[in-house]
């Protein structure tokens, strides 16, 4: 999978099926979305491409109300790469991009710039300054510019209730990690790379691992146990601290530190 910081350059712009959202947390939902866009991807012989942002766009117009996140984009790339998604554009949302007209975004982003045949869009989704533009927008720019646009209607769960990040996001406030993973269809799952600490656990006799939370509301926080990948060719149990460290770091920086050992 290839991932791509703003629009590819020109000898990256083939033609594509594309869909465009936030993905946060690639839940079940989500995942029936790209298991139709890779189906008709292979149906026409076309890459499958994914169009994401960040920050969220929440996050830039209303940073203290927007919602937790679910995942950072290093565990939503990775589940995008598992749910077949050749490349990924992570678009950088700011002014500019916020203020493009419906038919703009169109013209430079899924005409000129991603030069999409076939798109795949969610039944929340809206596009262009103060979202006015929809699905049936969409559709009809489609006509105008030669690209099929298809609409996914909702999943739900068992009972009936519609899969959503938000309702995922709930589940993780809430520590229902059994919701969580049903929605997700998947373990909660925080990946990155180990970062320095002040060492110390080391000094206590419990050395840690410390991995950097890149955003700094994750919806998901408190003491776990956890199973570590990466350190052995099997998985390591531990225990895992995620959230605020004020005692030893007042600068409001989200942290993991997880505390790796054995069952005894």
């Amino acid at each position: 999978m290839r991932v791509f910081r703003g629009l590819p350059n020109a000898e990256s712009r083939a033609p594509c099926a594309l869909t465009i959202g936030n993905f946060d947390g690639v839940h079940r939902g989500h995942q029936a979305l790209l298991a139709q866009v890779r189906a008709a991807a292979d149906a026409r012989g076309l890459p499958v491409c994914v169009m994401t942002f960040e920050p969220h766009p929440r996050e830039f117009f209303d940073p203290a109300g927007a919602p937790p996140r679910i995942a950072m984009l290093r565990d939503k790339l990775e589940t995008l790469r598992q749910n077949g998604v050749d490349r990924v554009v992570v678009e950088h949302f700011n002014h500019t991009f916020a203020r493009q007209s419906p038919d703009a975004f169109v013209e430079r982003i899924i005409v000129n710039g991603l030069h999409a045949r076939w798109v795949m869009i969610g039944d929340d989704f809206r596009y262009g300054a103060k979202r006015a533009g929809d699905f049936a927008s969409l559709k009809a720019a489609g006509q105008r510019f030669g690209f099929t646009v298809e609409q996914m209607p909702t999943i739900a769960d068992p009972a009936g209730a519609r899969i959503s990040s938000s309702s995922v996001r709930a589940s993780l406030v809430a520590g229902d990690l059994d919701a969580a993973r049903a929605a997700l269809g998947r373990p909660i799952v925080i990946s990155g790379h180990v970062v320095h600490g002040a060492k110390l656990g080391r000094d206590l006799g419990f050395p840690t691992l410390n991995l950097s939370i890149k955003h700094r509301r994750p919806a998901l926080s408190g003491i776990f146990v956890v199973q570590v990948h990466g350190l052995e060719d099997h998985p390591v149990p531990g225990v895992a601290s995620l959230g605020l460290r004020p005692t030893v770091d007042d600068s409001g920086r989200v942290h993991t530190a997880n505390w790796c050992g054995s069952n005894s």
